[in-house]
Protein backbone atom coordinates (compact mmCIF):
# COMPACT_ATOMS: atom_id res chain seq x y z
CA UNK A 1 0.00 0.00 0.00
CA UNK A 2 1.21 3.44 -0.78
CA UNK A 3 1.46 6.25 1.73
CA UNK A 4 1.80 9.38 0.64
CA UNK A 5 2.39 11.03 4.43
CA UNK A 6 5.91 11.36 2.96
CA UNK A 7 5.18 12.87 -0.66
CA UNK A 8 6.84 12.85 -3.07
CA UNK A 9 6.03 9.18 -3.95
CA UNK A 10 6.23 6.90 -7.17
CA UNK A 11 3.04 4.97 -8.04
CA UNK A 12 2.70 3.05 -11.17
CA UNK A 13 -0.76 2.17 -12.96
CA UNK A 14 -3.30 -0.31 -12.64
CA UNK A 15 -3.69 -2.44 -15.34
CA UNK A 16 -5.17 -6.11 -15.70
CA UNK A 17 -4.68 -6.70 -11.43
CA UNK A 18 -0.91 -5.82 -11.63
CA UNK A 19 0.94 -2.48 -11.07
CA UNK A 20 3.37 -1.24 -13.91
CA UNK A 21 6.05 1.15 -13.80
CA UNK A 22 6.84 1.65 -16.92
CA UNK A 23 6.83 4.26 -19.88
CA UNK A 24 6.98 7.59 -19.63
CA UNK A 25 7.60 9.14 -16.44
CA UNK A 26 5.16 11.72 -15.36
CA UNK A 27 5.97 14.56 -12.52
CA UNK A 28 2.70 16.03 -10.64
CA UNK A 29 3.50 18.89 -9.17
CA UNK A 30 0.97 21.33 -6.72
CA UNK A 31 -0.63 24.09 -8.23
CA UNK A 32 0.22 25.92 -5.17
CA UNK A 33 4.08 26.06 -5.08
CA UNK A 34 5.41 23.60 -7.55
CA UNK A 35 6.92 21.29 -5.09
CA UNK A 36 6.82 17.55 -6.23
CA UNK A 37 4.30 15.50 -4.99
CA UNK A 38 4.88 12.65 -7.00
CA UNK A 39 5.97 10.53 -10.10
CA UNK A 40 3.38 8.44 -12.18
CA UNK A 41 3.92 6.37 -15.65
CA UNK A 42 2.07 7.16 -18.38
CA UNK A 43 0.62 4.08 -20.44
CA UNK A 44 1.28 3.13 -23.95
CA UNK A 45 -1.26 2.43 -26.90
CA UNK A 46 -0.32 -1.57 -26.22
CA UNK A 47 -1.28 -0.96 -22.49
CA UNK A 48 -4.55 0.36 -23.73
CA UNK A 49 -5.17 -3.10 -25.73
CA UNK A 50 -4.61 -4.86 -22.85
CA UNK A 51 -6.93 -2.67 -20.78
CA UNK A 52 -10.07 -3.25 -23.02
CA UNK A 53 -8.87 -6.89 -23.37
CA UNK A 54 -8.67 -7.23 -19.64
CA UNK A 55 -11.90 -5.87 -18.93
CA UNK A 56 -13.88 -7.64 -21.44
CA UNK A 57 -12.71 -11.13 -20.12
CA UNK A 58 -13.20 -9.77 -16.71
CA UNK A 59 -16.74 -8.92 -17.38
CA UNK A 60 -17.59 -12.82 -18.21
CA UNK A 61 -17.42 -12.98 -14.09
CA UNK A 62 -18.47 -9.85 -12.55
CA UNK A 63 -21.74 -9.86 -14.67
CA UNK A 64 -22.90 -13.25 -13.03
CA UNK A 65 -21.33 -12.46 -9.62
CA UNK A 66 -24.38 -12.49 -7.01
CA UNK A 67 -26.14 -9.33 -5.67
CA UNK A 68 -24.50 -10.19 -2.10
CA UNK A 69 -20.72 -10.10 -3.54
CA UNK A 70 -21.01 -6.63 -5.32
CA UNK A 71 -22.21 -5.26 -2.28
CA UNK A 72 -19.80 -6.92 -0.17
CA UNK A 73 -16.77 -5.12 -2.35
CA UNK A 74 -18.78 -1.78 -2.26
CA UNK A 75 -18.82 -1.79 1.55
CA UNK A 76 -15.33 -3.03 1.68
CA UNK A 77 -13.91 -0.31 -0.36
CA UNK A 78 -15.84 2.44 1.93
CA UNK A 79 -14.25 0.77 4.88
CA UNK A 80 -11.05 1.16 2.67
CA UNK A 81 -11.48 4.99 2.05
CA UNK A 82 -12.73 5.34 5.71
CA UNK A 83 -8.94 4.33 6.97
CA UNK A 84 -6.83 6.73 4.60
CA UNK A 85 -9.32 9.41 4.65
CA UNK A 86 -6.32 11.75 5.93
CA UNK A 87 -3.93 10.44 3.12
CA UNK A 88 -6.85 10.52 0.47
CA UNK A 89 -7.28 14.54 1.73
CA UNK A 90 -4.16 15.27 1.72
CA UNK A 91 -3.23 13.93 -1.59
CA UNK A 92 -5.89 15.93 -2.97
CA UNK A 93 -4.79 19.07 -1.52
CA UNK A 94 -1.29 18.90 -2.77
CA UNK A 95 -1.75 17.66 -6.41
CA UNK A 96 -5.50 19.52 -6.94
CA UNK A 97 -4.87 22.75 -4.90
CA UNK A 98 -7.83 21.70 -3.24
CA UNK A 99 -8.03 22.92 0.87
CA UNK A 100 -7.85 20.19 3.12
CA UNK A 101 -11.66 21.50 4.81
CA UNK A 102 -12.54 21.04 1.73
CA UNK A 103 -10.68 17.69 0.34
CA UNK A 104 -11.89 16.15 3.65
CA UNK A 105 -15.44 16.50 3.00
CA UNK A 106 -14.69 15.33 -0.76
CA UNK A 107 -13.60 12.19 1.36
CA UNK A 108 -16.37 11.96 3.28
CA UNK A 109 -18.65 12.18 0.38
CA UNK A 110 -16.55 9.56 -1.61
CA UNK A 111 -17.22 6.98 1.42
CA UNK A 112 -21.43 8.12 1.09
CA UNK A 113 -21.56 6.96 -2.60
CA UNK A 114 -19.93 3.76 -1.70
CA UNK A 115 -21.63 2.74 0.87
CA UNK A 116 -25.10 3.94 -0.91
CA UNK A 117 -23.92 2.18 -3.90
CA UNK A 118 -23.34 -1.04 -1.90
CA UNK A 119 -27.38 -0.68 -0.52
CA UNK A 120 -28.20 0.06 -4.68
CA UNK A 121 -26.39 -3.07 -5.53
CA UNK A 122 -29.07 -5.13 -4.14
CA UNK A 123 -32.17 -3.12 -5.08
CA UNK A 124 -31.27 -3.82 -8.86
CA UNK A 125 -35.20 -5.14 -9.55
CA UNK A 126 -37.74 -5.47 -12.20
CA UNK A 127 -40.97 -6.12 -13.09
CA UNK A 128 -43.11 -8.56 -14.03
CA UNK A 129 -45.55 -7.58 -16.82
CA UNK A 130 -49.22 -9.15 -17.81
CA UNK A 131 -49.71 -9.21 -21.67
CA UNK A 132 -53.23 -10.67 -21.54
CA UNK A 133 -54.01 -7.03 -22.78
CA UNK A 134 -55.89 -8.87 -26.20
CA UNK A 135 -57.60 -11.61 -26.34
CA UNK A 136 -54.75 -13.29 -28.32
CA UNK A 137 -52.62 -12.60 -25.95
CA UNK A 138 -53.95 -14.42 -22.79
CA UNK A 139 -52.03 -16.69 -20.91
CA UNK A 140 -49.17 -15.19 -21.90
CA UNK A 141 -46.77 -12.64 -19.53
CA UNK A 142 -43.46 -11.38 -19.36
CA UNK A 143 -40.78 -10.94 -16.80
CA UNK A 144 -38.35 -7.51 -17.39
CA UNK A 145 -34.65 -7.48 -15.36
CA UNK A 146 -32.04 -5.45 -15.78
CA UNK A 147 -28.24 -6.48 -17.24
CA UNK A 148 -25.48 -5.00 -16.93
CA UNK A 149 -24.52 -2.77 -20.14
CA UNK A 150 -20.73 -4.07 -20.26
CA UNK A 151 -17.05 -2.83 -19.90
CA UNK A 152 -17.51 1.02 -19.57
CA UNK A 153 -15.09 3.32 -20.35
CA UNK A 154 -14.59 5.96 -17.78
CA UNK A 155 -12.94 9.80 -17.90
CA UNK A 156 -12.66 12.21 -14.60
CA UNK A 157 -11.47 15.44 -14.34
CA UNK A 158 -9.56 17.19 -11.33
CA UNK A 159 -11.73 19.16 -9.53
CA UNK A 160 -13.38 16.24 -7.63
CA UNK A 161 -10.56 13.53 -8.53
CA UNK A 162 -11.69 11.79 -5.82
CA UNK A 163 -15.76 11.52 -5.55
CA UNK A 164 -16.41 11.93 -9.53
CA UNK A 165 -14.09 8.68 -9.68
CA UNK A 166 -16.31 7.24 -7.07
CA UNK A 167 -19.48 8.34 -9.05
CA UNK A 168 -18.32 6.34 -11.85
CA UNK A 169 -16.76 2.86 -10.29
CA UNK A 170 -18.96 2.72 -7.44
CA UNK A 171 -22.68 2.58 -9.63
CA UNK A 172 -20.44 0.17 -12.19
CA UNK A 173 -19.17 -2.04 -9.54
CA UNK A 174 -23.21 -2.10 -8.41
CA UNK A 175 -24.80 -2.89 -11.71
CA UNK A 176 -21.47 -5.71 -12.39
CA UNK A 177 -19.94 -3.38 -15.38
CA UNK A 178 -16.07 -3.89 -15.70
CA UNK A 179 -14.19 -0.69 -15.94
CA UNK A 180 -11.25 1.16 -18.14
CA UNK A 181 -10.65 4.75 -16.43
CA UNK A 182 -8.57 7.51 -17.99
CA UNK A 183 -7.99 10.32 -14.39
CA UNK A 184 -7.05 14.02 -14.87
CA UNK A 185 -3.92 14.45 -16.00
CA UNK A 186 -2.51 16.89 -13.00
CA UNK A 187 -4.61 14.58 -10.47
CA UNK A 188 -3.96 10.89 -11.22
CA UNK A 189 -3.09 9.79 -7.32
CA UNK A 190 -6.33 10.15 -6.53
CA UNK A 191 -7.35 7.86 -8.30
CA UNK A 192 -4.59 5.05 -8.73
CA UNK A 193 -4.86 5.06 -4.80
CA UNK A 194 -8.90 4.38 -4.70
CA UNK A 195 -7.12 1.61 -7.24
CA UNK A 196 -5.31 0.09 -4.27
CA UNK A 197 -8.36 0.39 -2.27
CA UNK A 198 -10.83 -1.56 -4.42
CA UNK A 199 -7.86 -4.27 -5.36
CA UNK A 200 -8.09 -5.10 -1.26
CA UNK A 201 -11.40 -5.62 -1.56
CA UNK A 202 -11.66 -8.09 -4.19
CA UNK A 203 -13.04 -6.71 -7.32
CA UNK A 204 -11.94 -9.49 -9.49
CA UNK A 205 -8.52 -8.65 -11.71
CA UNK A 206 -9.13 -7.03 -15.14
CA UNK A 207 -12.25 -5.88 -13.91
CA UNK A 208 -10.27 -2.44 -13.28
CA UNK A 209 -8.20 -0.74 -14.66
CA UNK A 210 -6.75 2.85 -14.19
CA UNK A 211 -4.26 4.08 -16.86
CA UNK A 212 -2.74 7.39 -17.60
CA UNK A 213 -2.90 8.14 -20.82
CA UNK A 214 -2.21 10.64 -23.87
CA UNK A 215 -4.79 12.37 -25.64
CA UNK A 216 -4.52 9.89 -28.79
CA UNK A 217 -4.72 6.85 -26.43
CA UNK A 218 -7.01 7.71 -24.72
CA UNK A 219 -9.45 8.21 -27.80
CA UNK A 220 -8.93 4.41 -27.80
CA UNK A 221 -11.05 3.73 -25.37
CA UNK A 222 -14.10 6.11 -26.68
CA UNK A 223 -13.83 4.42 -29.88
CA UNK A 224 -13.37 1.06 -29.31
CA UNK A 225 -17.32 -1.17 -29.04
CA UNK A 226 -15.73 -3.39 -27.30
CA UNK A 227 -16.57 -0.52 -24.31
CA UNK A 228 -20.64 -0.42 -23.97
CA UNK A 229 -20.64 2.71 -22.13
CA UNK A 230 -19.04 6.40 -21.67
CA UNK A 231 -18.88 8.08 -18.33
CA UNK A 232 -17.32 11.75 -19.40
CA UNK A 233 -16.98 14.40 -16.95
CA UNK A 234 -15.20 17.82 -17.89
CA UNK A 235 -15.58 20.53 -20.46
CA UNK A 236 -18.48 20.63 -22.96
CA UNK A 237 -16.27 21.02 -26.34
CA UNK A 238 -14.10 17.83 -25.06
CA UNK A 239 -17.52 16.30 -23.95
CA UNK A 240 -19.23 16.36 -27.26
CA UNK A 241 -16.59 15.54 -29.42
CA UNK A 242 -16.07 12.53 -27.64
CA UNK A 243 -19.85 11.61 -28.28
CA UNK A 244 -19.29 12.02 -31.56
CA UNK A 245 -16.17 9.37 -31.79
CA UNK A 246 -18.44 6.73 -29.13
CA UNK A 247 -19.60 5.08 -31.69
CA UNK A 248 -22.59 2.21 -30.68
CA UNK A 249 -21.92 2.88 -27.30
CA UNK A 250 -24.04 4.52 -24.72
CA UNK A 251 -22.70 7.58 -23.41
CA UNK A 252 -23.55 10.19 -20.06
CA UNK A 253 -21.83 13.52 -20.24
CA UNK A 254 -21.32 15.65 -17.57
CA UNK A 255 -20.16 18.85 -18.47
CA UNK A 256 -20.23 22.39 -17.49
CA UNK A 257 -22.98 25.52 -16.22
CA UNK A 258 -22.43 28.98 -15.53
CA UNK A 259 -25.16 28.46 -13.06
CA UNK A 260 -27.45 31.21 -11.79
CA UNK A 261 -28.84 31.84 -8.24
CA UNK A 262 -32.34 33.85 -7.88
CA UNK A 263 -32.59 35.97 -5.01
CA UNK A 264 -36.12 37.68 -4.36
CA UNK A 265 -36.86 40.16 -2.03
CA UNK A 266 -39.17 37.96 0.44
CA UNK A 267 -36.25 35.68 1.31
CA UNK A 268 -33.68 35.43 4.10
CA UNK A 269 -31.42 37.56 2.69
CA UNK A 270 -28.61 37.03 4.71
CA UNK A 271 -28.68 33.57 4.25
CA UNK A 272 -29.05 33.89 0.82
CA UNK A 273 -25.54 35.90 0.79
CA UNK A 274 -23.76 33.28 3.50
CA UNK A 275 -25.02 30.44 0.78
CA UNK A 276 -23.92 32.16 -2.43
CA UNK A 277 -20.13 33.18 -0.36
CA UNK A 278 -19.80 29.35 0.16
CA UNK A 279 -20.93 28.38 -3.07
CA UNK A 280 -18.83 31.18 -5.00
CA UNK A 281 -15.31 30.35 -4.14
CA UNK A 282 -15.28 27.60 -2.39
CA UNK A 283 -12.01 25.31 -4.69
CA UNK A 284 -11.45 28.73 -6.43
CA UNK A 285 -15.16 28.51 -8.19
CA UNK A 286 -13.91 25.31 -10.03
CA UNK A 287 -16.89 23.47 -9.75
CA UNK A 288 -19.33 23.13 -12.79
CA UNK A 289 -22.24 24.24 -10.44
CA UNK A 290 -20.27 26.73 -8.98
CA UNK A 291 -22.81 30.08 -8.40
CA UNK A 292 -21.55 32.35 -11.05
CA UNK A 293 -24.66 34.76 -11.71
CA UNK A 294 -27.18 35.96 -8.73
CA UNK A 295 -29.98 37.98 -10.01
CA UNK A 296 -31.31 39.94 -7.07
CA UNK A 297 -34.67 41.50 -6.19
CA UNK A 298 -33.86 45.21 -7.31
CA UNK A 299 -35.31 46.39 -4.04
CA UNK A 300 -33.06 43.81 -1.69
CA UNK A 301 -29.93 44.29 -4.21
CA UNK A 302 -28.20 46.94 -1.51
CA UNK A 303 -29.56 44.66 1.66
CA UNK A 304 -27.98 41.66 -0.08
CA UNK A 305 -24.84 43.37 -0.87
CA UNK A 306 -24.22 44.70 2.29
CA UNK A 307 -24.75 40.57 3.80
CA UNK A 308 -22.68 39.48 0.71
CA UNK A 309 -19.34 41.70 0.05
CA UNK A 310 -18.34 41.50 3.70
CA UNK A 311 -18.43 37.78 3.64
CA UNK A 312 -16.35 37.89 0.04
CA UNK A 313 -13.86 39.83 2.18
CA UNK A 314 -12.97 37.71 4.90
CA UNK A 315 -12.46 34.66 3.07
CA UNK A 316 -8.72 33.65 3.35
CA UNK A 317 -6.14 32.86 -0.16
CA UNK A 318 -3.53 30.88 1.25
CA UNK A 319 -1.88 27.46 0.85
CA UNK A 320 -3.95 24.14 0.04
CA UNK A 321 -2.59 22.39 3.68
CA UNK A 322 -3.24 25.57 5.90
CA UNK A 323 -6.48 24.05 7.50
CA UNK A 324 -8.09 28.29 7.56
CA UNK A 325 -7.73 28.33 3.89
CA UNK A 326 -11.12 29.24 1.90
CA UNK A 327 -9.80 29.76 -1.78
CA UNK A 328 -7.03 27.55 -2.98
CA UNK A 329 -5.05 27.90 -6.36
CA UNK A 330 -6.29 27.63 -9.52
CA UNK A 331 -5.23 24.36 -11.07
CA UNK A 332 -2.51 25.62 -13.24
CA UNK A 333 -1.33 29.10 -14.75
CA UNK A 334 -3.56 28.84 -17.77
CA UNK A 335 -6.81 28.68 -15.98
CA UNK A 336 -5.68 31.46 -13.89
CA UNK A 337 -4.73 34.03 -16.74
CA UNK A 338 -7.85 33.19 -18.71
CA UNK A 339 -9.99 33.86 -15.47
CA UNK A 340 -7.91 37.29 -14.80
CA UNK A 341 -8.95 38.09 -18.84
CA UNK A 342 -12.19 37.64 -18.50
CA UNK A 343 -12.54 39.97 -15.45
CA UNK A 344 -10.46 42.08 -16.96
CA UNK A 345 -12.63 42.03 -20.37
CA UNK A 346 -15.75 42.82 -18.05
CA UNK A 347 -14.24 45.60 -16.34
CA UNK A 348 -12.78 47.24 -19.48
CA UNK A 349 -16.92 46.84 -21.03
CA UNK A 350 -18.24 49.25 -18.22
CA UNK A 351 -18.78 46.22 -15.13
CA UNK A 352 -17.46 47.42 -11.86
CA UNK A 353 -15.41 44.96 -9.51
CA UNK A 354 -17.16 45.22 -6.08
CA UNK A 355 -14.43 43.00 -5.01
CA UNK A 356 -11.03 41.36 -6.17
CA UNK A 357 -10.80 41.28 -9.47
CA UNK A 358 -7.10 40.38 -9.26
CA UNK A 359 -4.49 37.55 -10.09
CA UNK A 360 -1.62 36.81 -7.49
CA UNK A 361 0.10 34.18 -9.02
CA UNK A 362 -1.63 31.04 -9.08
CA UNK A 363 -4.46 32.94 -7.28
CA UNK A 364 -7.35 34.56 -8.54
CA UNK A 365 -9.00 36.85 -5.83
CA UNK A 366 -12.34 36.83 -4.88
CA UNK A 367 -14.56 39.19 -7.19
CA UNK A 368 -17.53 39.93 -7.32
CA UNK A 369 -18.78 41.93 -10.36
CA UNK A 370 -21.56 44.38 -11.36
CA UNK A 371 -22.78 46.44 -14.08
CA UNK A 372 -21.70 43.75 -16.89
CA UNK A 373 -23.47 42.48 -19.72
CA UNK A 374 -25.00 39.66 -21.06
CA UNK A 375 -22.36 38.88 -24.14
CA UNK A 376 -19.50 39.44 -21.35
CA UNK A 377 -18.10 35.68 -20.91
CA UNK A 378 -18.71 36.04 -17.32
CA UNK A 379 -22.16 35.77 -18.24
CA UNK A 380 -22.30 33.62 -21.27
CA UNK A 381 -19.79 31.02 -20.87
CA UNK A 382 -18.23 29.16 -17.88
CA UNK A 383 -15.67 31.01 -15.69
CA UNK A 384 -14.55 28.40 -14.18
CA UNK A 385 -12.89 30.76 -11.28
CA UNK A 386 -13.97 32.95 -8.28
CA UNK A 387 -16.27 34.89 -10.18
CA UNK A 388 -19.47 35.83 -9.25
CA UNK A 389 -21.60 38.33 -10.98
CA UNK A 390 -24.19 40.22 -9.09
CA UNK A 391 -27.43 42.24 -10.99
CA UNK A 392 -30.73 43.73 -10.11
CA UNK A 393 -34.13 42.24 -12.25
CA UNK A 394 -37.76 43.64 -11.96
CA UNK A 395 -39.82 40.78 -12.55
CA UNK A 396 -39.69 37.40 -11.03
CA UNK A 397 -40.47 35.69 -14.85
CA UNK A 398 -37.96 38.32 -16.30
CA UNK A 399 -34.99 36.67 -14.11
CA UNK A 400 -36.21 33.15 -15.06
CA UNK A 401 -35.92 34.12 -18.54
CA UNK A 402 -32.46 35.28 -17.70
CA UNK A 403 -31.46 32.49 -16.02
CA UNK A 404 -32.52 30.23 -18.92
CA UNK A 405 -30.60 32.63 -21.34
CA UNK A 406 -27.67 30.37 -21.56
CA UNK A 407 -26.08 27.93 -23.44
CA UNK A 408 -26.05 25.79 -19.96
CA UNK A 409 -28.81 24.06 -17.75
CA UNK A 410 -27.13 21.97 -15.24
CA UNK A 411 -28.60 23.20 -11.91
CA UNK A 412 -29.95 26.71 -10.87
CA UNK A 413 -30.57 27.64 -7.02
CA UNK A 414 -33.42 29.90 -5.84
CA UNK A 415 -34.43 32.02 -2.86
CA UNK A 416 -37.76 32.91 -1.90
CA UNK A 417 -40.65 31.79 0.54
CA UNK A 418 -43.36 32.07 -2.22
CA UNK A 419 -44.40 28.45 -3.08
CA UNK A 420 -45.98 29.33 -5.75
CA UNK A 421 -42.61 31.12 -7.68
CA UNK A 422 -40.89 27.90 -6.57
CA UNK A 423 -43.06 25.76 -8.65
CA UNK A 424 -43.26 28.46 -11.75
CA UNK A 425 -39.18 28.66 -11.05
CA UNK A 426 -39.47 24.16 -11.56
CA UNK A 427 -41.69 24.31 -14.42
CA UNK A 428 -40.35 26.91 -16.54
CA UNK A 429 -36.67 26.61 -15.93
CA UNK A 430 -34.18 24.85 -18.16
CA UNK A 431 -31.95 22.89 -16.11
CA UNK A 432 -31.73 19.44 -14.42
CA UNK A 433 -32.07 20.79 -10.90
CA UNK A 434 -34.09 23.33 -9.27
CA UNK A 435 -32.45 24.18 -5.54
CA UNK A 436 -35.37 26.04 -3.80
CA UNK A 437 -34.02 27.65 -0.41
CA UNK A 438 -30.35 26.98 -1.45
CA UNK A 439 -27.47 27.39 -3.77
CA UNK A 440 -26.72 26.32 -7.39
CA UNK A 441 -23.64 24.06 -6.02
CA UNK A 442 -26.12 21.96 -3.70
CA UNK A 443 -25.29 18.56 -3.80
CA UNK A 444 -26.23 15.21 -2.22
CA UNK A 445 -24.50 11.95 -3.58
CA UNK A 446 -27.40 9.98 -3.97
CA UNK A 447 -29.75 12.64 -6.11
CA UNK A 448 -29.87 12.52 -9.31
CA UNK A 449 -27.62 14.96 -11.22
CA UNK A 450 -27.11 16.14 -14.68
CA UNK A 451 -27.74 18.83 -17.43
CA UNK A 452 -29.85 19.42 -20.46
CA UNK A 453 -28.84 21.84 -23.12
CA UNK A 454 -25.04 21.99 -23.55
CA UNK A 455 -24.50 20.66 -19.52
CA UNK A 456 -24.46 17.46 -20.63
CA UNK A 457 -26.79 14.06 -21.35
CA UNK A 458 -27.41 11.37 -18.49
CA UNK A 459 -27.41 11.46 -14.45
CA UNK A 460 -25.32 10.74 -11.90
CA UNK A 461 -26.44 9.70 -8.46
CA UNK A 462 -25.96 5.74 -7.40
CA UNK A 463 -29.69 4.41 -8.41
CA UNK A 464 -29.90 6.92 -11.79
CA UNK A 465 -26.17 5.96 -12.76
CA UNK A 466 -26.81 1.96 -12.20
CA UNK A 467 -30.22 2.58 -14.74
CA UNK A 468 -27.62 4.13 -17.29
CA UNK A 469 -25.22 0.94 -16.80
CA UNK A 470 -27.87 -1.48 -16.94
CA UNK A 471 -30.65 -2.32 -19.76
CA UNK A 472 -33.54 -4.06 -19.17
CA UNK A 473 -34.65 -7.73 -21.33
CA UNK A 474 -37.70 -9.15 -21.74
CA UNK A 475 -38.77 -12.52 -21.12
CA UNK A 476 -42.16 -13.31 -22.60
CA UNK A 477 -43.90 -16.32 -21.54
CA UNK A 478 -46.33 -18.29 -22.79
CA UNK A 479 -47.99 -19.92 -19.75
CA UNK A 480 -51.49 -21.56 -21.53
Amino acid sequence: MSSFAGSPRTLGFFLDGHWLTEGEAIEIRAPYDQALVGTTFRATSAHVETAIRSAVRAFALTRKLPAFARQRVLRTVADGITARREEFARVMALEAGKPISAARAEVERSIFTFTIAAEESTRIGGEWLPLDLQQATVGRAAIVRRFPVGPIAAISPFNFPLNLVAHKWAPAIAAGCTIVHKPAPQTPFSSLMLAEVVEKAGWPAGALNVLSLSNADAERIVTDDRLRFLTFTGSGAVGWELKKKAGKKRVALELGGNAAVIVHGDADLDYAAERCAAGGFSYAGQSCISVQRVLVERGALDKFLAAFLPRVAKLKMEDPLDEATDVGPMINDAAAARAAAWIDEAVSGGAKALAGGKRRGPFVEPTVLTGTRPEMKVNCEEVFAPVVVVEPYDDFAEALRRVNDSPYGLQAGLFTNDARRIFQAYDELEVGGVIAGDISSFRIDHMPYGGIKDSGIGREGLRYAIEEMTEPKLLVLNLR
